[in-house]
């Protein structure tokens, strides 16, 4: 039942706060965005909406063992903040450094925790956006108005993961757990867990409850790629003992590795074999050849999907010391007792883990409407994934799959910030994206080339995404060492930009 409905009229009724900015959600991209508005345009009054009842989004959701970054935290670190810890970190790692920078830097007073959004509405008579939402547990209505909209909440549902519909997941006596949904009382000590999946967060889960149950068996249908090595970063250890100012150490370490990543990315596309080649074999040297061939060699080439960085080789360090395996076969369906498999293979289980990836949502689930016709983001095309065409005043930010989540927050937060600044300067109060003359015949595709990088939560819900152009303004590239020179170059009197 949705309690959350029958409150949605009511919430006109009560009184009504104003800002200039209202940034949604207070996550790494809430909390820089809000950073660099202060710096970039100290005069604009501003508000961030959480729904959570703190600060940090993804870190604060997922609670399942052992959660960390699977980029490292130089780059997925704020520019403006330097990072002083190991590369790779945990989630209390990461809350503890945004939490400095709220408190540094004052954001605690902009950010308003427990408010749930349920509607945008934007008015042309007005050029505002009024926006509706709950706050508290007793879910009293509350309603704001804003000049400009910037959407920071991410892309997946936080209150609940993906898990498929598999046959006869009633029968099974055990418990079925989503790492989103981690319960506190789960207790793995002597049971056999079986953990569904073979991304990120299964090699996460993997080695941090192998030495706690009777044995783990990570069941995959296919093989992913990962990259493994120490947890640190050889540089910044050597910057620190000659006592360089960590503020160096930190833009001198980022540029290492965004060059190293933009060179590895591309040799992905240039040499896949040899790349594979290379992955495969750091795994095999831990292994051995025949079983890392079963498990760990995919079919696809690297980079179509996430590569995650495997510190310190842990999950196949598991694997290797007898307390962790690794199955590769597809579920035939539940029983009693745990999984059948296609191959005729049953996996005996207590507790089955289904990593099994999110939920994906468009703009955080809120109805949008715009002169009161309901909005329907996949009828849009996007303008460098910032914007969509036909919605005015509102930004979203969406980050890098191929590097840090982070590194597009700034781009994105530099160039809103321009663009609010540059409607000041024009004395207009709208700006809405549009196709150009000569982009309306223009082939509409989908949000990425499937080709190009295709995890399963995208292609189970790219019909609900915006489309993309084949020009490089109407598209996300994914590609940060583009990027990076492309959007603050940006030319702001565009006819892509329709002002009012």
């Amino acid at each position: 039942m949705n309690v959350i409905a029958p409150i949605r009229e009511a919430a006109s009724s009560h009184a009504t706060e104003h800002f200039d900015v209202l940034i949604v959600g207070a996550g790494i991209s809430g909390v820089g965005s809000a950073y660099q508005l202060t710096k970039q345009m100290p005069d604009k009054r501003f508000v961030i909406l959480e729904s959570q009842d703190s600060f940090g989004g993804t870190w604060r959701t997922h609670r399942y063992p052992g959660i960390r970054s699977d980029s490292d935290l130089h780059t997925f670190g704020y520019s403006f903040k330097p990072w002083v810890g190991p590369p790779i970190a945990t989630a209390e790692e990461i809350l503890n450094y945004m939490g400095d920078v709220i408190e540094e830097n004052d954001l605690g007073r902009h950010i308003r925790y427990g408010h749930l959004i349920l509607s945008a509405s934007w008015s042309s008579a007005t050029s505002l956006w009024t926006v509706q939402a709950v706050k508290g547990r007793d879910h009293e209505p509350v309603t704001f108005t804003t000049n400009f909209l910037w959407m920071c909440q991410g892309y997946y549902r936080h209150s609940k993961g993906y898990t498929p519909e598999w046959p006869d997941m009633a029968k099974f006596k055990g418990r079925i757990v989503h790492p989103q949904l981690w319960p506190e009382d789960l207790d793995l000590t002597g049971k056999q867990v079986v953990v569904i999946g073979s991304g990120a967060t299964a090699a996460t889960i993997l080695p941090s409850i192998a030495g706690q149950c009777a044995h783990v068996t990570m069941l995959q249908r296919s093989p992913t790629y990962f990259r493994v090595g120490r947890n640190a970063i050889e540089l910044a250890e050597e910057l620190r003992r000659l006592q360089v100012k960590e503020e160096w150490i930190h833009e001198i370490v980022r540029r290492k590795i965004l060059f190293e990543q933009d060179w590895f990315t591309k040799r992905c596309l240039t040499e896949p074999d040899q790349v594979k080649k290379e992955l495969i074999g750091q795994i095999s040297a831990i292994l051995g050849p025949d079983y890392t061939a079963k498990h760990f060699t995919p079919s696809y080439r690297p980079w179509r999907q996430r590569i995650a960085f495997v510190p310190d080789a842990d999950l196949f360090e598991g694997i290797k010391s007898g307390k962790a395996s690794v199955v590769t076969d597809e579920i035939e369906r539940f029983t009693e007792d745990g999984i059948k498999l296609k191959s005729g293979d049953e996996l005996k289980a207590d507790i089955i883990i289904t990593a099994t990836g999110f939920d994906l949502c468009v703009l955080g689930d809120i109805a949008f409407t715009i002169d009161g016709k309901p909005l329907d983001f996949a009828d849009t095309v996007t303008y460098r994934g910032m914007m969509f065409t036909g919605v005015p005043n509102l930004a979203w930010v969406f980050g890098y799959f191929r590097a840090s989540w982070t590194l597009r927050t700034d781009l994105v937060a530099d160039f809103v910030c321009r663009l609010l600044a540059h409607m000041k300067e024009k004395g207009v109060s709208k700006v809405v994206p549009a196709l150009r003359p000569e982009d309306h015949n223009m082939p509409l595709l989908p949000w990425i080339d499937p080709e190009n990088f295709n995890p399963g939560y995208m292609m189970r819900n790219m019909h609900l995404l915006p489309k993309r152009g084949d020009k490089p303004e109407w598209q996300h590239s994914q590609d940060y060492w583009s990027e990076k020179d492309q959007i603050p170059a940006i030319d702001l009197d565009d006819p892509a930009f329709v002002y009012g």
